[in-house]
């Protein structure tokens, strides 16, 4: 179980775990640096979103207290008392974790700079696409080019993750088309990228058996139809 036991550690900041393997992984979290640094990063997360979700935006002092120490790398020490009880799936394994502490770090700087409205829109889309990630029946799609994931849930709801894109240039945006054998592209969504790291991005629509997901460069606000060579692309779903 050592090798699996990684994994739980969303499972255990979650309260999802049976008790056999919450005993198991507060006996491993004690000699595990590792663990107890993604531990402490997830609570961060969660604490960050049920922030962003409701009440005023906090002032710049603990906004960036909160963001230096989530990006430290240093020894925690974990309260290992029960905590509350919650009705949320395991993530699957440690690099979904990842992607939704990337996710949630960008959406609560988001929202302490744009206009309420886009903040409740934004927080949507990471509710939406963090289900996605934390399904334990999702299955996950290598790319074909580029660096990253596709994750699709059994009702077709899919979640990019994607690696060291970086920022769109300058008037243009990133472009996201889902793909069936002898078909016309159809549009998914736009997105920015991010300044560094990884981009956790919730598709629009679905994404069905055997298509495939595109990204392209495009216009700023999005084009109906490919204009350039895709930048990353996924094998068939």
């Amino acid at each position: 179980m050592e090798t699996g036991i990684h994994e739980l550690t969303a499972g255990y900041a979650l309260d999802a775990l049976d008790p056999d393997e919450r005993r198991a992984y507060e006996v491993h979290l004690e000699g595990c640096a590792q663990c107890r640094e993604e531990l402490a990063a997830f609570w961060q997360t969660t604490d960050a979103l049920a922030v962003a979700a409701s009440g005023p935006a906090p002032g710049a002092e603990l906004r960036g207290r909160i963001l230096a120490g989530a990006r430290q790398e240093k020894q925690v020490v974990v309260p290992l008392e029960s905590r509350r009880q919650r009705t949320v799936p395991v993530l699957a394994a440690t690099a979904a974790v990842a992607a939704v502490v990337a996710l949630a770090l960008g959406l609560w700087a988001a929202s302490l700079s744009s206009d309420l409205d886009g903040t409740r829109a934004a927080l949507e889309r990471a509710q939406s696409a963090a289900t996605v990630l934390a399904d334990p029946d999702a299955r996950t799609v290598a790319l074909e080019e580029g660096e990253g994931r596709l994750v699709v849930d059994d009702a077709g709801r899919a979640v990019l993750v994607a690696d060291g894109l970086g920022p769109a240039p300058a008037g243009k945006t990133y472009e996201l088309w889902v793909v069936s054998d002898g078909g016309a592209p159809q549009r998914a969504g736009v997105f920015p990228g991010e300044e560094e790291g990884r981009d956790v991005v919730r598709l629009d629509g679905t994404v069905g058996p055997g298509q495939v997901v595109l990204v392209t460069v495009e216009d700023a606000g999005g084009v109906d139809a490919p204009s350039t060579d895709p930048i990353l692309g996924s094998l068939p779903a």
